[in-house]
């Protein structure tokens, strides 16, 4: 087939759910040949640059800035145009800001009031009258042009904020690609460029789902991603393993709580933690002493924080986090204050405690603490990391071909697949050099 051919078919929406089904075949393949044991996935995400030009950005907070002084232009224009009785007022949706239908109202009311100067300057044969129209005619025909181009300005803002949606940027010559954070390069810049997050759950050094995002955080990937799987794939085994990207208190809940399986997930702090600095540091409230019957803290200076009162806290999400608020019962005069908090004078230690978060971060080092877990959780690196390492080092493929997530998604999807498909390759061809060898 020519290369025409082949494009055309892989940027049919059909293709996507073919290469599903590869997919879902492929690991069907390897639990027959018993190259996978399905005790658990490995997920982990890259950014690979999009089909796009790295200076046709548009970011969401220069558009909500222009479209504010849009908001105000208009309001002011209105009100002029009321002062002096140009034209009549009209019923408002709100007081805020002016709708596309009532800023095109007003242009066809400034419109007939240009159209009914021009008729009255044709009837007119009176030269002076004639001149004095023409400069009445000036300002609602400078208006009208104002109008529409608040009018035009006024869709194209709305078309932005709909391209944006969740995201705070986009790119002019691909509109679902997201401006990401790249790695570094090799003079240590970082590179901001168009690109998709690609997600991908392994076991064996096989790909066995992946999915495309628009957003470049991990966090905010991994219930979606799970979502699909289960979705579209297979059955989620009882390990989901992954890297500290993924660890927060949502994933974490959604794993353990709604699906049931186990998360071998660190978190942001868990190496950390590790440290014998982090560990002897006074002033660090995971080392003060905790009363369970008093429910209260115990400062190095010997001081007790009690608890206050509950905060609840939501997220970009949505997701509610629930907190308990402790205070020091005097720190005034304390001799620690300047290492120990940041509070103003006369103001006492506040300490915010989330239990949920405190009891699945306990679950996770107990988790790792296990002999079987633990060799899981190692088998991470190994096992999800190389995909990528091929993907890019071997195969080349750094940068997408076609523009929109849905083709972006078809051609990904055939890379993986080809990336599965030598490996397994390689791996039968070593079985039969050492069945020839016996």
């Amino acid at each position: 087939p020519s290369y025409r051919t082949i494009n055309r078919f892989r940027i049919q929406p059909e293709v996507k759910d073919l290469i599903r089904q590869c997919f879902v075949q492929f690991r069907c393949q390897l639990i027959e040949e018993k190259l996978i044991d399905q005790e658990a996935i490995f997920i982990d995400g890259t950014k690979i640059e999009a089909n796009a030009n790295k200076f046709t950005f548009v970011w969401k907070k220069t558009i909500e800035k222009y479209h504010q002084s849009l908001i105000e232009k208009s309001n002011q224009l209105y009100n002029e145009l009321l002062e002096s009785e140009i034209i009549p007022e009209i019923q408002r949706e709100s007081d805020e800001q002016l709708t596309l239908e009532e800023l095109a109202q007003l242009v066809q009311k400034v419109d007939d009031v240009v159209t009914e100067y021009d008729k009255q300057i044709e009837t007119s044969s009176d030269v002076p009258e004639r001149k004095a129209l023409r400069n009445e005619r000036k300002y609602p025909k400078q208006v009208r042009k104002q109008l529409i181009d608040f009018v035009l300005r006024k869709q194209k803002y709305e078309r932005d904020f709909e391209i944006f949606g969740t995201r705070n940027s986009y790119s002019k010559t691909d509109p679902d690609a997201t401006f990401m954070r790249m790695k570094d390069d090799y003079m240590q810049n970082g590179q901001l460029k168009a690109g998709y997050n690609v997600q991908i759950a392994t076991e064996g050094q096989y790909t066995l789902a992946y999915s495309i995002y628009t957003n470049p955080t991990d966090t905010r990937t991994l219930i979606p991603f799970l979502d699909e799987i289960e979705q579209h794939y297979f059955e989620l085994p009882k390990h989901i393993v992954a890297d500290a990207g993924y660890g927060s208190e949502q994933n974490f809940h959604d794993i353990l709580s709604n699906r049931k399986r186990e998360a071998l997930i660190t978190y942001s702090m868990y190496l950390k933690e590790q440290k014998k600095k982090y560990k002897q540091n006074r002033f660090n409230p995971d080392n003060w002493t905790y009363d369970e019957e008093t429910d209260t803290y115990t400062c190095p200076n010997k001081k007790r924080l009690e608890f206050q009162y509950y905060s609840v806290r939501n997220d970009r999400t949505g997701f509610q986090r629930k907190l308990k608020i402790y205070e020091c019962e005097n720190c005034s005069g304390c001799p620690f204050r300047l290492s120990c908090t940041k509070a103003k004078e006369g103001n006492n230690r506040k300490l915010l405690v989330n239990e949920e978060w405190e009891q699945q971060k306990e679950y996770v080092r107990v988790k790792l603490s296990e002999e079987k877990t633990s060799a899981i959780y190692r088998r991470r690196k190994i096992d999800v990391e190389p995909v990528f390492g091929f993907l890019k080092a071997n195969l080349r493929f750094t940068r997408f071909s076609v523009r929109g997530k849905s083709k972006v998604e078809n051609e990904m999807g055939l890379a993986l697949m080809a990336v599965n498909l030598r490996k397994i390759h390689g791996h039968q061809l070593k079985k039969k050099r050492i069945y020839i060898q016996k």
